[in-house]
């Protein structure tokens, strides 16, 4: 998904949701996929219930967001920025390749205001951040290499003990879902991840989900938690509905490399599935209210009396009127049904799940591989690469970090940059690794 140039505070192109199947067929490669891969009827296609029993569940037993559209009509990471921060920074397109070495490539993403991490520190409140690979997105934001090492990070094989522990009290939890493949040497990318990436299979998000909301509805902070399950952007497929027009944040370009477009930041992008999950959330209620990414930050800081980071989430509807049950309800599931059997695999499954070597939940054939990829890396593949570099970089001692600038300004290829992220991975603490949870302030 990239945004059309058009002149900066000029009106936004008309949206009448065309041009899905264009677009799709437009941006597809076509050496190395294998035929389906390349069927532009495939961006129109949809799951059943039978297939995500997961996610359905939940939208039958809580609320369902019918009207929450991403925070710009854009890609992944300028959406994810809006999550954390109500702001891009004036990114509106994925990270183009790093010829100039300026202070976001070594340093990270800054934003003028701030993320809600910076708030909730001011206000004296803890967060944590539970990844479950070494190259969480929310890396990519200045001074969070920092941060793992004060100990707000924590791979995901933690977070279910951690939140059964009657003494934890973290208010504020984010968890970064395994992207899978994100460089990979076959035209498969991120696949065997639980971030449900359009070109992955569907049901290991299914199984993070589920064990996300079973870790906290089985714990001691069940009554006092909200967890928001939602998706940063819809993967290009179609969808009906017209997003409508919103307001800018109203802060700075952090860096001028950052605009590609000239966007004014005044357009929601496609719907998104939202859930809302709480004791005190009647079941199978839909929510027409308008949200975007910026109204869980609106409703976290109404929550615990935080200003706003910028315009965007100071105007964003909040979801608290959702909380109208005056004590928790007991009706709420313990679990939640297994994810569907698709039959697609990956190399690290248990050996008694079998299948297929193609899913239906993914349309893809994982049987042809190329030995070696000598195509330039994606924006996506470079985002990621950035993500791994900033690890690499902060983790360098300042003599050594020369060295390490010039062995990225080297990777010209795919194949390179798989080479990179793995030696950069090996030396990571090994971590394995997606939705939200909230712990909402006791009453009074």
């Amino acid at each position: 998904v990239t945004l059309p140039s058009y002149p900066a505070n000029g009106p936004y192109p008309p949206i009448n949701n065309t041009g899905f199947i264009g677009s799709y067929f437009g941006l597809m490669p076509v050496s190395g996929n294998t035929p389906d891969t390349n069927d532009p009827q495939r961006i129109m296609k949809c799951f059943t219930t039978d297939q995500v029993p997961v996610i359905t569940a939940l939208a039958g037993e809580f609320t369902i967001c019918d009207r929450w559209f991403s925070s710009i009509p854009g890609p992944t990471w300028p959406n994810r920025f809006f999550i954390h921060a109500a702001s891009s920074g004036g990114l509106d397109d994925s990270p183009s390749s790093f010829d100039v070495f300026s202070s976001s490539f070594l340093n990270g993403y800054r934003f003028e205001n701030g993320t809600i991490y910076d708030r909730l520190e001011d206000a004296c409140f803890d967060w944590k951040v539970y990844m479950g690979d070494e190259f969480p997105q929310v890396f990519a934001i200045s001074g969070m290499t920092d941060r793992r090492l004060e100990g707000h990070f924590e791979g995901f094989d933690e977070f279910a003990d951690a939140v059964n522990d009657p003494d934890y009290s973290v208010p504020y939890t984010f968890i970064e879902p395994n992207y899978g493949n994100v460089l990979p040497l076959t035209p498969e990318d991120f696949t065997c991840g639980t971030s449900q990436h359009p070109l992955d299979d569907v049901t290991r998000g299914e199984g993070l989900i589920k064990k996300v909301y079973e870790a906290i509805r089985n714990s001691p902070h069940w009554n006092d938690s909200v967890l928001l399950v939602t998706y940063d952007e819809q993967g290009g497929f179609f969808d009906h509905v017209h997003p409508p027009a919103t307001v800018s944040p109203g802060d700075t370009i952090s860096d001028e490399n950052n605009n590609h477009h000239n966007f004014d930041f005044k357009q929601l992008g496609i719907r998104v599935p939202a859930i809302v999950i709480s004791p005190l959330i009647p079941a199978n209620l839909v929510d027409h209210q308008v949200y975007d990414h910026t109204s869980h930050l609106a409703t976290l800081e109404k929550l615990y009396g935080l200003s706003s980071l910028t315009n965007r989430d100071a105007q964003a509807n909040t979801f608290n009127h959702l909380f109208s049950l005056s004590t928790p309800r007991t009706d709420a599931p313990t679990s939640l049904p297994d994810p569907a059997i698709s039959g697609f695999r990956c190399d690290d499954d248990p050996s008694q799940s079998t299948g297929s070597s193609s899913s239906d939940l993914t349309g893809q054939d994982t049987s042809n591989q190329s030995v070696a990829d000598t195509s330039r890396p994606t924006r996506v593949e470079w985002a990621f690469l950035h993500v791994a570099f900033l690890r690499d970089y902060h983790r360098t001692s300042p003599l050594g970090r020369g060295a390490v600038i010039r062995r990225f300004q080297k990777i010209k290829t795919r194949a390179q940059a798989q080479q990179y992220m793995e030696d950069v991975r090996r030396r990571m603490p090994n971590v394995r690794r997606g939705p939200v949870i909230r712990k909402q302030p006791s009453k009074g």
